[in-house]
């Protein structure tokens, strides 16, 4: 495929580890799909099992049917983060996950830690829906309460559990409130998924090397990552190569150090391409 207008040169994604890290999503996509199906299900089959007549207090029924509604929405909400994440790395292996220019550089980031980073987006809001379940406890122990048979006991049991309901109430709010927090940041978050940034290679950018992973760093925009063994071992000694040139030709600004950093991921990428 040809380059991009004004490319000097173009870094796509890696063979093997574009099967891999696809092989990985396509899992996760799976498990979520299968969990949301299974929650949508259990909610109608357990609508029908019930009356939906009106009460002053919640029914056990209602808070699961609740629960399993917001497990089916986290794993829709899943599969759609997963797959905005398949796109991207369809881009990177067809066109590119690393681009340089003259003065500029593309870049993307395609590691798999990007699925633990969906993971743990879906986990905490799983939590936060738990959490709201749990503050509603309360007004779902209401209904027994109002079938105990001694008055006094009836009244206190009542009073006390409708004072628990009120607490459990702000817990439940608040719960919900961090929910629609993560839901609007996840929409930030499903856009620069994978997506392409541009840098520009002046004295203000920032590059390290560490394990073989690229850091970039520029005032104003989104710090990005790149596992350069997401590329293929000759790919990843041209990369460096041509990073250790521009370095030296911008005065070592970017990184005192990057010429070290460099030389020991050259020296892995260089070990890695001789066959074996």
């Amino acid at each position: 495929m040809e380059q991009p207008a004004n490319a000097l040169h173009t870094f796509r994604l890696g063979k093997t580890a574009y099967r891999r890290t696809t092989l990985l999503s396509l899992l996760m996509m799976v498990g979520l799909l299968l969990c949301a199906v299974l929650a949508v299900c259990g909610c109608v089959w357990l609508w029908g099992k019930y009356d939906h007549h009106f009460t002053l207090y919640l029914k056990w029924q209602d808070a699961l049917i609740g629960l399993l509604g917001a497990i089916s929405f986290i794993g829709f909400g899943g599969c759609i983060l997963i797959a905005r994440f398949l796109f991207a790395l369809h881009n990177g292996y067809r066109k590119s996950v690393f681009t340089l220019y003259e003065h500029t550089l593309e870049a993307r980031d395609l590691s798999p830690q990007n699925l633990l980073s969906i993971f743990w987006s879906l986990n905490a809001a799983f939590w936060c829906s738990v959490a709201a379940l749990i503050g509603l406890l309360p007004a779902v122990l209401i209904g027994w309460t109002l079938k105990l048979s001694d008055p006094m006991l009836l009244v206190l049991a009542t009073g006390g559990t409708i004072l628990l309901s009120i607490a459990g109430l702000v817990v439940s709010i608040v719960s919900v409130v961090f929910i629609v927090i993560g839901v609007v940041g996840l929409v930030s978050f499903t856009q620069k998924l994978g997506a392409a940034l541009h840098y520009e290679l002046d004295n203000r950018a920032a590059l390290r090397i560490d394990r073989s992973v690229l850091t970039i760093i520029y005032p104003g925009k989104q710090e990005t990552m790149i596992d350069l063994r997401l590329l293929d071992p000759e790919d990843q000694c041209l990369l460096l190569a041509l990073l250790r040139e521009r370095w030296q030709s911008a005065r070592k600004e970017w990184n005192p150090d990057l010429g070290e950093e460099i030389e020991q991921a050259l020296h892995e990428a260089e070990r890695k391409a001789i066959p074996v």
